[in-house]
């Protein structure tokens, strides 16, 4: 049995369930009452980074938990990386950039970990 199938169907069914869940917003008041936000440029980069994300978690699981957790959170980290740098490209929030910033520093750090970690255990 193919074992990305699974975390396929559930990044599949993540991005699905957002789009969805999305869409009825439109128009909403917390969006500021913009039309065609979903147009933005931070809104498609973001669309973007989620969409490389889910599709980087679907990996194919070995049944080690060590191995498969630091697999699948390499792209989850870096999936917080382009996220974090779209609202330092687009976000005017000095709090939220500065989290983007230390987000950015701190996921780096995590992913090099995890490659290191692979790569001494072989895999």
């Amino acid at each position: 049995m193919n074992k990305t199938l699974p975390a396929l169907a559930l990044a599949l069914f993540a991005t699905g369930a957002l789009a969805t869940s999305h869409g009825g917003h439109s128009g909403h008041g917390g969006h500021g009452g913009h039309a065609g936000h979903g147009d933005a440029p931070s809104t498609k980069a973001y669309m973007e980074a989620n969409e490389a994300m889910h599709h980087g978690m679907a990996i194919e699981f070995t049944g080690d938990a060590d191995v498969d957790f630091a697999r699948g959170m390499i792209p989850h980290h870096q999936g917080a990386i382009d996220m974090a740098k779209v609202v330092l490209e687009h976000g005017q929030d000095p709090g939220l950039r500065k989290l983007a910033e230390e987000i950015i520093a701190a996921q780096e750090s995590e992913i090099a970990f995890l490659r290191e970690w692979l790569e001494k255990a072989g895999r």
